[in-house]
């Protein structure tokens, strides 16, 4: 992966979080189809690159890993509020508190995501997962600010969160290479840990209703984009 690669994955999620002191606003639409065309995407690349890339060799437990990480999903969304999706849960009986569990849980999910770069599909992936950061790193400093955080706070935790992918990435590149013991045998159950997270973040999105409870128009056109381009990608 060149340093260009790095430095969007970096800057996607630092300013996505710090554009909270912008737009303080409660309607975000352009973040919502920003948000339904990065899962989209990532669907489709999770369908058409990573999931046969798991299945090659002799490994029939992929499978069981993927079911393993979509409930892990499920159980960091129980701390993070579905932050990752890009809602913004704000607790008015909670502000003072620092919200630890959607901090952990979300570098945590950021962190895995960034593992599969590493083998290959590098274009497709930094590209959604960027896109995917922007409105997912909103609505961290959203509930940042909600919970009173100081601006100086805000600013770090932000950065944490983006360091995360990157970090990721090189913790997956070392061990498809072989450089973290003998790690690497297990490498496609890891990936699959990842396929899981991806899978269930990308229905999701897809498959959520809007406030109305109408698939609209534009989420549609944004949907069809993300599929179209990945799927575009994958042919030619």
């Amino acid at each position: 992966m060149s340093n260009l690669q790095l430095l969007l994955l970096f800057f996607s999620a630092f300013l996505g979080g710090t554009a909270v002191f912008l737009f303080k606003g409660g309607n975000h639409k352009f973040l919502k189809l920003v948000l339904a065309f990065s899962g989209a995407y990532l669907f489709g690349i999770t369908v058409l690159h990573l999931i046969p890339d798991a299945y090659h060799g002799d490994d029939n437990m992929v499978g069981v890993f993927i079911l393993i990480g979509f409930l892990f999903q499920i159980i960091l969304e129980q701390f993070s509020d579905g932050i990752e999706h890009g809602h913004i849960h704000k607790h008015a009986h909670d502000h003072a508190a620092f919200p630890f569990g959607i901090m952990l849980s979300l570098c945590v999910h950021a962190f895995l995501e960034g593992m599969p770069i590493a083998e290959g599909h590098q274009h497709e992936l930094v590209f959604g997962i960027a896109l995917h950061h922007i409105p997912a790193s909103f609505a961290l400093g959203s509930v940042l600010l909600a919970h009173n955080q100081s601006k100086s706070r805000i600013v770090f935790f932000v950065l944490l969160f983006a360091l995360m992918t990157p970090a990721g990435y090189i913790f997956s590149n070392s061990l498809s290479n072989g450089g973290i013991g003998n790690l690497q045998q297990y490498f496609n159950r890891i990936m699959g840990l990842v396929i899981g997270i991806f899978l269930h973040i990308s229905t999701t999105i897809l498959f959520e209703s809007s406030a109305d409870h109408k698939f609209n128009l534009r989420k549609m056109i944004a949907v069809l984009l993300g599929i179209g381009i990945a799927l575009g990608g994958f042919l030619l």
